[in-house]
C-alpha cells in the first residue's frame, strides 16, 4: 500500500510565503528573492512529506496565491482587459498572477482584479474563473510542469495535484449573457 495526499499548506511554517509577498508588493523584495522564498518552501514541504513516510508527495500544491487562479493562468484564460499588460509592459508571469487577483494601478495603468470568494461553505477564498462567450483555452503556464521536473529532480517521487476540469468550470463567471459551459 502505498501512501498520499492532496496536498500541504503552502504558507510555510513561519509564514515565509505571506511575509515575503508582501515585501515583493511593496517594493521591498525582487522577484527573485520572492520566487527562492517558493523553492524553499516547496522543498521543505515536500522533504517533510517523505519524513513523514509518504510515498507520493504532492506537487502544484504550492501556490503564490491560489491553485484555482493557477489553473487560470495554465489554460490561459486570462480576462481581456489583462492582456494589455501582457502586450505592453511585458509584465513577468508571477506579476500577471498578482495583477489578476490584485489589479494593477501603475504606470497610467487601471486594470481592475478578478472576483475573489469562498470556496463553497469554507473560509478558504479563491480567485474566481472569468470565461468570454469563445473562450479559448491554451497552455500559457508551465507551472504545473516545473514544479514536477523540480520536485523530480530534487529526489522526490511527485505527483502532480490539479483542480479537475469540472470544478474548474463549475465554478467559473461567465462575461456574457449567452456564455455556456455545456
Amino acid at each position: 500500500m502505498q501512501t498520499h495526499n492532496l496536498g500541504y499548506p503552502r504558507i510555510g511554517s513561519q509564514r515565509e510565503l505571506k511575509k515575503a509577498s508582501e515585501l515583493y508588493w511593496s517594493g521591498k523584495l525582487t522577484v527573485q528573492q520572492l520566487l527562492q522564498t517558493g523553492k524553499t518552501i516547496r522543498q521543505q514541504n515536500w522533504q517533510l512529506q517523505k519524513d513523514a513516510g509518504i510515498d507520493l508527495i504532492p506537487c502544484n500544491d504550492f501556490s503564490f496565491y491560489d491553485q484555482v487562479l493557477d489553473i487560470s493562468l495554465m489554460v490561459g484564460a486570462i480576462p481581456e482587459r489583462h492582456h494589455i499588460l501582457m502586450q505592453d509592459k511585458q509584465l513577468p508571469e508571477i506579476d500577471l498572477l498578482f495583477a489578476m487577483a490584485r489589479g494593477y494601478q501603475k504606470d497610467g495603468y487601471d486594470v481592475t482584479a478578478m472576483e475573489m470568494t469562498k470556496w463553497f461553505d469554507t473560509n478558504y477564498h479563491y480567485i474566481v474563473p472569468e470565461f468570454t462567450a469563445n473562450q479559448k483555452f491554451t497552455l500559457y503556464s508551465t507551472k504545473v510542469i516545473s514544479e514536477f521536473i523540480e520536485a523530480k529532480q530534487s529526489g522526490f517521487n511527485a505527483k502532480p495535484v490539479l483542480l479537475g476540469p469540472v470544478s474548474y468550470l463549475s465554478i467559473r463567471k461567465g462575461k456574457r449573457r449567452r456564455f455556456s459551459s455545456s
